[in-house]
């Protein structure tokens, strides 16, 4: 096994919108001298994840899931080596730039309504559509009218209910300026007057939750796209900016226009590398999850709002949001909704799938943390945490805190022993199981041998951190690839080795309190804290990333 030695970690502050303190602490033991910790300020000063010091507060951290869908490049972050101006004459002819533009037309069509699988599959409706259909490289636009990039201002379309198209068609040249473009990457940026949506040779490809991008944004905010992180000159876009003027339900007497439209150039030698793809991590105080986007500049927006409840007497709950996520084989995402007490599944049509919401007919307690073994099976605890009163709450029906599985549609309870089970996770072999307990009397991680089947026994003490000085019990759980466990605890995160060795904790301004691997080589490890989203960077792998790495057919990391 690769050994551990202790550096000293730097914090760097990406996003603050709130006025607590950040900066690591001036020690910290990691894997392989691991480089620094990089912390978003997230959410606000009493929100998101806390990290409670006593069983009356069991105020659980704000969980993660790191997706992995098949998404655009990284945007280029940082300050470009050179920008060209898609707005005068002169920087149109620099990348050989041509605008044109067309009206779009309301036209009513016959289409299928909703059928029960959700989908056009109804009955005849009469529907809206528009034309023309502009956004395939291939369009014929040959009879639009020419724009001069200087006259990108002038008002079009005819006021109130009023969509467009702009069409851009551009060749990168050898050199912009002192400027290389071979290698670079390339971002398009535009400012539509009020909305847009970007066709980068004829693709939108919009993610769930996606904040602008190609996807409209916000009331005149800008669109910034990626075209190419590897530039060969010559090489040609096409760009259609699907323009509509707005704010549409007020039926404004304005009309739209251009007010900005640029390429940036990053040289790869200078170019800010970002992390990726996004993550999506749970407020259960605030009832939201949120998504953070590297590739978007760090870019922070709101995933999905009651994530957890919507019931009148929600001002009764300390934690009604979601809190465990995770994601399915095949990339859905799954949550443990605190309020509703159950635990669901993200469709991509926005629906929600509800997996298990009771046991022998009693209602759980409130899900909340979960984690897939290889074969789909899905393992999730259920403490009290999440009800108004915890243990007390009169609602609550179960008379323990189970530790359960659901795989074909049935649910089973794998065991009862623990107090406050939390934090779940596999050895790489999916020989282990994992489980934090959060209960300030008995600061245990548990350890089961899991039959082929997945079933679970041979219940026992993996590591006791009762002997810790420091008060917060133990809530998140991580395994990297070589089986070290990374669990949050007393003072930080202990990573301790597959024999139950103590190597080193993590500390990082504010205690993190939930884990998980991310990035494309599955070495960085994401932690929420009360305030804060970090990240450091590891010489190892998370286990998850490996062996899905290796059933892909790779070889090891």
């Amino acid at each position: 096994m690769k050994h551990f030695r202790r550096t000293r970690l730097s914090a760097t502050l990406l996003v603050a919108i709130s006025c607590a303190p950040v900066g690591a602490r001036p020690r910290a033991d990691a894997p392989k001298a691991a480089s620094k910790v990089t912390a978003l300020r997230a959410l606000a000063a009493n929100g998101g994840a806390r990290a409670a010091t006593t069983p009356e507060e069991p105020a659980l951290a704000a969980p993660l899931a790191i997706t992995a869908p098949v998404a655009p490049e990284p945007l280029p972050r940082g300050n470009p080596d050179a920008i060209v101006d898609l707005k005068t004459d002169d920087g149109a002819s620099l990348v050989a730039a041509t605008w044109r533009y067309a009206d779009v037309r309301i036209v009513e069509k016959t289409s299928l309504g909703p059928g029960p699988d959700l989908k056009a599959s109804g009955k005849n409706v009469l529907a809206y559509d528009y034309e023309p259909k502009a956004f395939a490289p291939s369009f014929d636009d040959s009879k639009w009218a020419n724009v001069r990039a200087s006259d990108l201002e002038a008002r079009r379309g005819n006021g109130h209910l009023s969509f467009a198209w702009y069409r851009l068609n551009l060749t990168l040249p050898e050199r912009v300026g002192d400027v290389d473009v071979r290698g670079s990457a390339v971002a398009f940026e535009i400012v539509v007057d009020d909305y847009a949506e970007v066709w980068v040779d004829g693709k939108l490809a919009p993610e769930l939750g996606q904040p602008g991008g190609s996807v409209v944004g916000g009331f005149n905010v800008p669109n910034r796209v990626l075209l190419t992180e590897n530039a060969e000159p010559g090489r040609t876009f096409s760009v259609a900016v699907f323009a509509m003027n707005g704010p549409i339900s007020a039926s404004p007497s304005n009309f739209i226009w251009v007010r900005s439209a640029s390429l940036e150039l990053h040289r790869p030698e200078r170019r800010e590398k970002t992390a990726g793809p996004f993550a999506l991590f749970s407020d259960p105080n605030a009832n939201r999850i949120y998504r953070y986007d590297p590739r978007a500049g760090g870019a922070l927006s709101i995933f999905r709002t009651h994530s957890g409840y919507t019931g009148v007497d929600v001002g009764t709950f300390h934690q009604p949001g979601s809190n465990g996520l995770a994601i399915d084989p095949r990339g859905r995402v799954t949550l443990c909704e605190h309020g509703n007490r159950r635990v669901t599944r993200l469709e991509p049509n926005g629906s929600l799938t509800v997996l298990a919401d009771r046991y022998q007919g009693h209602r759980l307690n409130s899900p909340n943390d979960l984690v897939y073994r290889s074969d789909g099976a899905l393992y999730f605890s259920d403490p009290p945490f999440g009800l108004p009163s915890t243990f007390d709450d009169p609602k609550k029906e179960l008379p323990y805190s189970g530790i359960f599985r659901f795989k074909d549609g049935e649910l089973t309870l794998l065991d009862r022993s623990l107090n406050g089970p939390n934090g779940l996770g596999f050895s790489p072999d999916e020989k282990t199981f994992y489980v934090t307990n959060w209960d300030a009397a008995r600061k245990i991680i548990e350890r089961w041998d899991v039959a082929p089947d997945g079933s679970i026994s041979n219940g026992r003490v993996f590591f006791d951190m009762g002997s810790a000085p420091e008060e917060e019990a133990l809530d998140g759980l991580e395994v990297d690839a070589e089986g070290n466990v990374y669990a949050s605890g007393p003072g930080g995160v202990w990573i301790l080795s597959p024999e139950g060795r103590h190597l080193g904790t993590l500390e990082v301004a504010e205690l993190p309190a939930n884990l998980e691997w991310g990035d494309p080589d599955g070495k960085s490890l994401y932690m929420t804290s009360r305030t804060s989203l970090y990240r450091i960077r590891l010489g190892i792998p998370g286990s998850r990333f490996e062996r899905n790495r290796r059933a892909a057919g790779g070889g090891p990391g």
